[in-house]
């Protein structure tokens, strides 16, 4: 899409009434993905709906997150959250298994898989995780971006090391996809919040899981909507579970996929390059500019960024109307295609106070 395309497209479906520099923490929700929640809200409560929401919106979204990430939709399961497809991914594990994770990795990816006690979990730096695989290791699990730094990890390099030592790989794509281009059928699993660049209602997350990783996993929390056939699986046990990864499906938050399925075909009409193209450009002009200014920004070409020991500034910030966070004491900001280079330098300015 061009520039003068994507900024139509922008104005027709986001109007923030802020700088708003905080997508890594919470994604700002189309004007189309509001209308279809309210549809749903109004129908749920006029009775007027056939029930509190539609499996076709559910496997929509599922079909529009698959082509966004390059699978097909029997490869996709749909949840509520990352820490319950980790949570199903730990469970698959031996006991006594060796997972590596990057040293600060998101307790969403870390949690379930340590509260197992019988793991045997490795940490090491990010940028050391390929070198860090040995024969001995099961599981690598990592995040593409990591979220309190925007750090992109060498995911060519930790593939090729797992690969070499027959380790399987997880992904967590939360802070990446919908801006940074994902082969999901690269890696064993991944696992993403729709939540974030994604632009989905939270309430809303997806697994990808490969043909072979398929036979690892047990559908310990399968219902009726597990079930081929859903709507004769809703009594005893189910008699036969779905022949894809939809065997793996949560029960859906059907407000947040409505919504959803409305956020992932926006992402797709623009085009996830055009979306990185922007994305980092900002981010990279931001980056620049703060080294002008005296603060050294955590070096990338990521579409997020952290500036260490900055996070005093938050709260300036804020007072000024510009929405950013602040993690393991880092400024960070994390720019999407609601931005502008206006927004860019409105920080700029209020940080060089």
């Amino acid at each position: 899409m061009e520039i003068s395309s994507l900024t139509q497209a922008v104005a027709a479906e986001f109007a923030p009434k802020s700088t708003y520099l905080n997508t890594s923490s919470c994604g700002l929700l189309p004007r189309r993905t509001v209308e279809a929640v309210k549809t749903l809200a109004d129908e749920n409560a006029a009775g007027t709906g056939a029930g509190a929401g539609s499996f076709d919106a559910v496997d929509a979204a599922r079909a529009r997150f698959a082509g966004l990430v390059g699978v097909g939709p029997d490869r996709v399961a749909t949840g509520s959250s990352v820490a319950v497809h980790v949570g199903l991914i730990a469970a698959s594990l031996e006991p006594g298994a060796e997972v590596l994770v990057p040293e600060g990795e998101f307790s969403s990816v870390v949690g379930p898989l340590s509260v197992r006690g019988d793991l045997r979990m490795r940490y090491a730096p990010l940028d050391g995780m390929a070198e860090a695989v040995r024969p001995t290791t099961a599981l690598v699990a990592l995040s593409s971006v990591q979220s309190a730094d925007g750090r992109i990890a060498d995911l060519e390099a930790v593939r090729a090391a797992a690969a070499a030592h027959g380790a399987r790989v997880l992904l967590d794509a939360t802070q990446s996809a919908g801006w940074l281009p994902l082969d999901a059928g690269a890696y064993d699993y991944t696992v993403t919040g729709g939540f974030k660049f994604l632009l989905c209602p939270r309430g809303t997350s997806f697994l990808t899981v490969t043909e072979d990783a398929q036979e690892t996993l047990s559908p310990l929390y399968a219902s009726w909507v597990a079930g081929e056939d859903r709507w004769n699986s809703t009594y005893g046990p189910v008699g036969r579970l779905a022949a894809t990864a939809r065997r793996f499906d949560e029960a859906p938050a059907f407000l947040a996929y409505h919504g959803a399925e409305r956020s992932l075909a926006l992402l797709a009409e623009i085009g996830i390059d055009t979306v990185h193209a922007h994305n980092t450009g900002l981010a990279a002009r931001f980056r620049t500019a703060l080294a002008g200014i005296g603060h050294e920004p955590v070096p990338g070409r990521s579409a997020v960024v952290a500036v260490p020991g900055l996070g005093s500034r938050e709260s300036a910030l804020a007072r000024a109307g510009i929405a950013v966070s602040v993690r393991a004491g880092n400024l960070r900001a994390a720019f999407h295609l609601y931005n502008t280079q206006a927004d860019v330098d409105h920080a700029l300015e209020v940080l060089a106070g």
